[in-house]
């Protein structure tokens, strides 16, 4: 029986990277895709086909969509990882970053689902897995952009596991909370570059302080846990609607379903402070 095919976006760093080793263990072809090629020689040379991808360029998508179908015939497995955050007070942020925000998350996620539809639906079988985030369920201050996106994201991914069951294809949802990655201190300087002074100042070294804390151990979760979520809605006999995973991640979710908004308010809060601990002042040098 010929091996499985998947295909990873946003496969340089992180949670995709490690997503595409564990696939790659457990007997998958794999097909990473990130702009970055060159931070994916590693994967090259555990076997792995790398392919330059950029979700906001059709021309991109189409054309690595057509080589995996070229060289394989079929692709069983798509996982939509790529992504990024953007932070700052809305009023600051230009318009065009925010229509960037939802090309990279949403439309990106989009456009590379329709691509590989026709192929899943021929063969009467497929999976579609979005990395979405536990940030699809809640809300932080200066996040509106990032977080609008993956509300999109999970709206998205429901209403398309109903019309994708009767074509044999599954939809299943990655909510990872915090991970140990660059994206937590990319998105922090992104954000103080757009409203680390001004009124929202205050706000802003707070929050960035909790995005640039994501990359250490103690307070995020290691990619390798959240690529074990995507392994298993890519092999389980009935893979989960949804995958909450990381530290904290069902705590703040169960949170979020029991208290009404003016309760959990002082909650994000609280929690934006406790994490950003003492490091809100070294990273606002």
């Amino acid at each position: 029986m010929p091996k499985p095919v998947a295909f990873i976006t946003g496969a340089s760093t992180g949670i995709g990277f490690e997503a595409a080793k564990h696939l790659r263990s457990h007997g998958f072809l794999v097909y990473a895709g990130a702009r970055r090629t060159d931070r994916m020689e590693p994967l090259a040379a555990l076997g792995i086909q790398v392919l330059a991808l950029d979700v906001t360029d059709d021309d991109s998508m189409r054309a690595a969509v057509g080589r995996v179908l070229e060289e394989r015939g079929r692709i069983d497995v798509l996982v939509n990882n790529a992504g990024y955050g953007s932070y700052g007070a809305l009023e600051e942020v230009d318009l065009a970053e925010g229509r960037r925000q939802f090309e990279v998350n949403v439309f990106g996620l989009a456009r590379m689902t329709q691509l590989v539809l026709p192929a899943m639906r021929l063969a009467g079988r497929g999976r579609i897995i979005n990395v979405s985030s536990i940030g699809g369920k809640f809300y932080e201050p200066l996040g509106s952009w990032y977080h609008a996106s993956k509300f999109a994201v999970e709206g998205l991914s429901d209403s398309l596991r109903l019309e994708l069951k009767p074509h044999g294809i599954s939809v299943s949802i990655i909510e990872p909370a915090s991970t140990i990655s660059e994206w937590g201190s990319i998105a922090a300087q992104g954000l103080r570059e757009t409203s680390g002074a001004g009124p929202y100042a205050s706000q802003a070294q707070l929050a960035a302080g909790a995005l640039a804390s994501t990359g250490r151990a103690g307070t995020s979760t290691q990619p390798q846990v959240i690529a074990a979520a995507v392994l298993h809605a890519a092999t389980a006999a009935r893979p989960r609607t949804r995958y909450p995973v990381g530290s904290g991640a069902r705590a703040i979710l169960a949170l979020r379903r029991i208290l009404p908004d003016r309760l959990f308010d002082p909650v994000v809060m609280l929690v934006l402070k406790r994490v950003a601990g003492g490091h809100t002042a070294t990273t606002n040098t």
